[in-house]
């Protein structure tokens, strides 16, 4: 009996256990449809004109459900571009660790990982293009993406400061690393903008001619 009955506990358990990793899964499912329907709102409508509802159309979700995951524009927008940062920060990771331990093919697989197309295409830009018009007027962004790109610059820093030894260059590892920052940034707006002569392969071509420019002992 006694051993019975400690299945039964047992087997409650687990089913209790099942049970709240199915809710949670589910509190996550909705979370990122009305995250990536957001995306899509931004990159439709802009910042200002997307609104709560938007959001609930395009998930296919009612308004309810937008509001009891996100109890206001602020908050959703606000989980949206952690989850842009979340997405593109492991993105650039997982390139550099693809690179081994080559400074140089460490910074390429780093610039190349910028123009692949599951991170720059016109939607993800439009998105990212409304939020930095907004992050000068709203500390909570300025402060989620300084952070952030903090860390980013600072693994440039490093990787031109290797390149220089073993280069060597006369350059300054900052000032070269805030030129590379830059380079990749002024692409992405022209981008954004969608001016004529620039797509993602010319973008990439031309990030290419910067690195064989910049660092002529480690890329031809």
């Amino acid at each position: 009996m006694k051993t019975s009955a400690a299945r039964d506990v047992a087997e409650t358990t687990r089913k209790n256990d099942a049970e709240k990793r199915g809710r949670k899964a589910s509190k996550e499912v909705r979370q990122l449809q009305l995250i990536e329907a957001t995306i899509d709102s931004l990159a439709k409508r802009g910042y200002a004109e997307t609104t709560m509802a938007d959001v609930a159309d395009g998930a296919g979700l009612s308004r309810g459900i937008v509001n009891f995951h996100f109890e206001s524009k602020e908050k959703l927008l606000i989980a949206t571009l952690q989850h842009m940062y979340d997405e593109y920060s492991a993105h650039w990771r997982a390139a550099l660790q693809k690179a081994g331990d080559d400074p140089a093919r460490q910074l390429q697989q780093l610039v190349w990982a910028d123009f692949d197309r599951s991170i720059c295409n016109k939607r993800k830009l439009a998105a990212w293009l409304a939020f930095w018009g907004e992050a000068k007027s709203r500390p909570t962004y300025q402060s989620l993406s300084s952070s952030r790109d903090n860390y980013y610059q600072q693994v440039f820093i490093d990787l031109c400061a290797s390149l220089k030894q073993s280069g060597p260059y006369a350059y300054e590892p900052q000032v070269m690393a805030l030129a590379l920052s830059a380079m990749l940034e002024g692409l992405w707006l022209r981008l954004m903008m969608g001016t004529e002569d620039t797509t993602r392969e010319t973008a990439l071509q031309a990030a290419n001619a910067f690195l064989a420019a910049a660092f002529p002992k480690h890329f031809s």
